[in-house]
């Protein structure tokens, strides 16, 4: 074991090697200073409650049950395609660069696929939440009133993950970076009223879905 990992490290290129063993120590020393700062203890439920805020399973459902009730199929439609999209580019990148989450980080992520999620690169809430936020700002515009929300929801969800000791600073960024790819990609394969409502009809048909009849 211990020779497989030897061989694992020289592998890696040393530049990278090196780029990686700083980020370890910023991240770490980033955590540290903001905890003597602001007791992280004090306020981890709320860091938890953005990682649940930005959990795949809540999204998915809620693009879902958009779709059920019919309410703006566009804009339904096209998150869940966002959505899955995110979870296969995630989950390949993961399976890729396996790399390991902090090791200060307490294991206490609810429902995760511990196969992949217990790889830190990319940050998947980091990409979820920028493309959310991109979508409803850009791709389909929410009130501008709401739009500075969400661009401080996705900037607290990022930095929740390196303050929880999901990740490293920079699983996050490059979750920021695959987020706004994700986001051009989706803009490209994007669904009008006509095709959205045609997908829809092809999976859940056309009838009323509170119909008894």
């Amino acid at each position: 074991m211990a020779n497989e990992e030897a061989k694992s490290k020289r592998d890696i290129p040393s530049g990278l090697r090196n780029l990686l063993d700083l980020d370890v120590k910023l991240s770490k020393e980033f955590m540290e200073q903001v905890n003597r700062r602001y007791p992280i203890a004090t306020f981890r439920t709320h860091l938890k409650s953005l990682e649940i805020s930005c959990h795949g399973i809540p999204w998915l459902m809620f693009a879902l049950g958009g779709i059920y009730l019919s309410i703006s199929p566009e804009l339904f439609v096209n998150l869940l395609i966002g959505l899955v999209l995110d979870i296969v580019v995630v989950a390949v990148l993961k399976a890729f660069t396996r790399r390991r989450r902090p090791a200060y980080n307490v294991d206490d992520q609810h429902a995760t696929l511990k196969m992949v999620d217990k790889f830190s690169f990319p940050s998947g809430h980091a990409t979820r939440a920028v493309l959310v936020s991109v979508l409803l700002t850009m791709l389909w515009p929410l009130p501008l009133i709401l739009r500075p929300f969400l661009f401080v929801w996705a900037v607290a969800v990022s930095v929740s993950r390196v303050l929880l000791g999901r990740h490293h600073i920079v699983d996050v960024v490059a979750g920021v970076f695959v987020g706004l790819l994700e986001a051009a990609m989706l803009s490209k394969i994007w669904l009008d009223a006509e095709g959205s409502k045609y997908l829809v009809n092809m999976f859940i048909g056309s009838e009323d879905p509170w119909s008894s009849g």
